[in-house]
């Protein structure tokens, strides 16, 4: 399979996911809407105030997490490779140069962040850097600019917007119900209306969680679709598959990193993934296993 091919199949998978998530959300809303007897204008408010919240979070995400992860700027004559390697990228890609950022901490990640590409940011742990040859840096900041370059960030940002919408919506329904209910539900005292109220309910216990793992899915979906795109790039996918290698070895958590950033770095910084084998317990990884990345980029060398 060319890179070409993975590229497009990652797109369309990522597509169905999204178009699924939407469909989920608005199936639940009108379910739980119906079922806790209230009008779906509800549903409108609850857009807004969360849609207001994560514009915020998203136009100042990058000095959001910068700020969190303690990182500095990285100059050119300290990070020599890491500098020139992000420069010859953006050049080949025409692409802005982002903002170049380090943590200090020997455990070794990356990530990418920003609004989009005039306001990207690449960020790189010291540990990595001087643990990667020049050809594995470049397998690895081409994985990010892809990020930068696909817009994963705006992506991952409306996602966590939905996310936050049923979080909103299905916490407004129980409190709510749990003084009384809406005025429609005394009207509708039918079988039906039973079945949905009952319904309503298992939606609004179970949509938060369900919604976090179809987000979870879509994060890995990324990362395959990141991966070939940097070898669309570098043209080289041993570079990054010898850097995925050497990450996934390093066992060292990175202290900098969160369950609210994990997901922002090339190979989970939490090291959750150990002992995750079977299909259910990869159902919550921030990231699909190396060892499928690397199967995956190896079939492009092939």
């Amino acid at each position: 399979m060319t890179h070409y091919q993975l590229v497009s199949s990652n797109k369309r998978r990522s597509f169905f996911i999204v178009l699924a998530f939407l469909l989920f959300i608005a199936g639940a809303a009108y379910i739980m809407a119906t079922g806790f007897g209230y009008s779906l204008d509800i549903v409108g408010w609850a857009l807004i105030i969360s849609g207001g919240m994560s514009f915020v979070s998203y136009y100042f995400s990058d000095q959001i997490i910068l700020s969190i992860s303690g990182a500095r700027p990285a100059t050119r004559k300290e990070f020599f490779d890491f500098y020139t390697v992000t420069e010859n990228l953006c050049l080949g890609q025409k692409l802005p140069m982002p903002k170049l950022y380090v943590i200090d901490d020997t455990a070794m990640n990356a990530f990418a962040t920003g609004r989009d590409p005039q306001h990207a940011v690449v960020c790189a742990t010291t540990g990595l850097l001087s643990r990667l040859n020049r050809q594995e840096v470049e397998g690895v900041v081409a994985h990010e600019l892809s990020h930068v370059k696909n817009y994963d960030i705006l992506l991952m940002s409306i996602v966590s917007v939905l996310v936050g919408l049923v979080a909103l919506l299905a916490d407004w329904m129980l409190r709510m119900s749990f003084w009384g209910g809406g005025r429609k539900r005394d009207e509708d005292t039918g079988q039906l209306g039973a079945i949905i109220a009952v319904l309503a309910l298992v939606l609004a216990l179970l949509s938060p969680f369900i919604a976090q793992l179809i987000q979870l899915s879509i994060s890995r979906r990324r990362e395959f679709l990141a991966d070939a795109s940097a070898v669309a790039m570098t043209k080289n996918p041993s570079g990054l598959a010898k850097a995925l290698s050497k990450i996934s070895g390093d066992t060292e958590p990175l202290e900098a990193a969160n369950k609210a950033t994990a997901h922002l770095y090339i190979s989970d910084p939490l090291k959750n993934t150990k002992g995750a084998i079977h299909a259910f317990a990869k159902l919550f990884n921030t990231h699909p296993p190396v060892e499928e990345r690397i199967a995956a980029l190896m079939k492009i060398a092939n």
